[in-house]
């Protein structure tokens, strides 16, 4: 064939394919002005075919879209069985109601633990006859090192519950509630927090009237302060009219919380220690007794509610996870990133070198990922998912998860259709997932769109995005 006829067929099979694909200019008129999208929609099969594109090889923040390729490092890395294991050790010896040396909590990072385990393990201790500890209690937190917030966390919601941080040390989802209860008007606000819970929480909070037009109350918002040793100070204002509002709030030294948790299990269960109980950040070399354990849920129930709930202290720990197991060091933010990248480099052929991976939660606005990568990402998933069992995992339109009620998708054709899942951070309105089409065969679909802000007071700020959507995906849904 000579080099002419070559080009004419390259010509024709490049505008086949222009003709094949669905223009998405049309529909971005309907998006408020300064949105910037990504769109990319494939065919699934050995040879994707591509229904719609628009500038997909562009960086944008994935949000928690960024799950997915959590996810699928997890299960490469990880496998499906693995589990989360919580240690009571000791290098000393039991005798006479005595456990003569340390008591070595060794933590895992698992971001299931919770107090009835901890008192399942202490009723181990029991069980084996200990009533009292002669020396130190110590939390070996040696499964991870460096800050447990990320790079690109917002300050502001370092409080919030979800972010709560992703520790070692985890218990109860390392997050509370708090209660704040108006006063009358010009008093201050009463605050409490359940028995058990080992945090301070005091209340500047003023009381104002329900409708006042002063433009100090207007302004004064309800705010929160924290120090060390889990001290939470609340501040701004509330209306009198309001009812109890219940907050919930991420514990701020997971350490400390846990071991004043710790403390009151022990003392309940009536086991003492003459020592104190402190932090060992590093590994020990000595030959250790097991005591008491307690697992976890295998990773695949981990991940349902990772991807389903968009849990983002269980897509954090296992990220971290991710680096010390790859790596075979303490798990650090950076590891994680590095260890993703190599994981699904190496067993599923998708380069992710020019990503920024910060966290695995997606909750880091230094994240950068591009519709075509997550388009790799998603097409491996559904070509190995027979083994890997990830796609029922994802967000079902208008039945479970964070698709349950998004009102682009939840009111036939796209309800049972539609399996993703979604991310959101302000300005962002991502998805990342797979419509199942009525002939079985699965179309694969990325949107990133930022720079979002609602143009119109009469509209919820999500309107035009919920009908940009509905709109959109309904050309790919036969």
């Amino acid at each position: 064939m000579t080099n002419f006829k070559v080009f004419i067929l390259f010509l024709v099979l490049f505008f086949s394919n222009l003709c094949l694909a669905q223009s998405v200019e049309p529909y971005i008129s309907t998006l408020p002005k300064g949105s910037d999208l990504s769109i990319l929609v494939q065919t699934v099969d050995s040879k994707p075919k591509t229904l719609a594109k628009y500038k997909s090889d562009q960086f944008k923040q994935p949000a928690s879209t960024q799950k997915v390729i959590t996810a699928l490092a997890a299960v490469l890395e990880l496998g499906n069985d693995y589990r989360f294991v919580t240690k009571m050790q000791t290098s000393g010896s039991i005798s006479n109601k005595q456990l003569n040396g340390d008591l070595i909590v060794q933590l895992s990072g698992d971001p299931t633990f919770n107090r009835e385990r901890l008192k399942a393990m202490i009723g181990q201790l029991r069980q084996k006859g200990i009533e009292k500890i002669s020396g130190k209690v110590i939390l070996d937190t040696s499964i991870f090192t460096s800050h447990d917030k990320a790079e690109g966390w917002s300050w502001n919601n370092l409080t919030a519950c979800f972010n709560a941080p992703p520790s070692a040390a985890i218990i109860d989802d390392n997050c509370f509630y708090a209660t704040v209860t108006p006063n009358k008007v010009g008093a201050t606000a009463s605050v409490s927090v359940s028995s058990g819970i080992p945090v301070v929480v005091t209340s500047e909070v003023k009381t104002i009237a329900a409708k006042s037009k002063d433009l100090q109350d207007k302004y004064c918002e309800l705010d929160v302060k924290y120090a060390d040793k889990n001290r939470y100070h609340l501040k701004g204002c509330i209306a009198s009219s309001s009812d109890k509002t219940a907050l919930k709030f991420a514990v701020i030294d997971p350490v400390d919380y846990f071991s004043a948790v710790l403390k009151s299990e022990l003392q309940k269960q009536k086991i003492s220690y003459s020592g104190q109980i402190i932090e060992r950040n590093q590994k020990s070399n000595a030959k250790l007794t097991l005591l008491a354990s307690s697992q976890s849920a295998p990773l695949s129930e981990l991940l349902t509610v990772m991807l389903k709930k968009s849990n983002n202290l269980y897509a954090d720990t296992i990220f971290r996870t991710l680096g010390a197991h790859y790596y075979n060091v303490p798990g650090t933010w950076r590891n994680g990133g590095d260890a993703v990248k190599q994981i699904l480099h190496k067993k599923a052929g998708i380069d992710l070198e020019n990503l920024v991976l910060a966290d695995g939660s997606g909750l880091s606005r230094l994240n950068l990922v591009s519709a075509d990568k997550l388009m790799e990402v998603l097409q491996y998933t559904l070509a190995k998912n027979s083994s890997l069992g990830l796609i029922e995992k994802l967000p079902i339109a208008g039945v479970d998860g964070t698709l349950q009620n998004r009102k682009s998708f939840n009111q036939s054709p796209f309800k049972e259709a539609i399996m993703a899942k979604t991310g959101y951070i302000q300005g962002s309105y991502n998805l990342a997932g797979f419509i199942k089409k009525s002939d079985g065969k699965y179309v694969a679909f990325v949107q990133l769109l930022t720079g979002y802000q609602a143009d119109t007071k009469g509209e919820p700020k999500n309107g035009a995005i919920m009908k940009f959507e509905s709109d959109f995906y309904k050309n790919f849904i036969k």
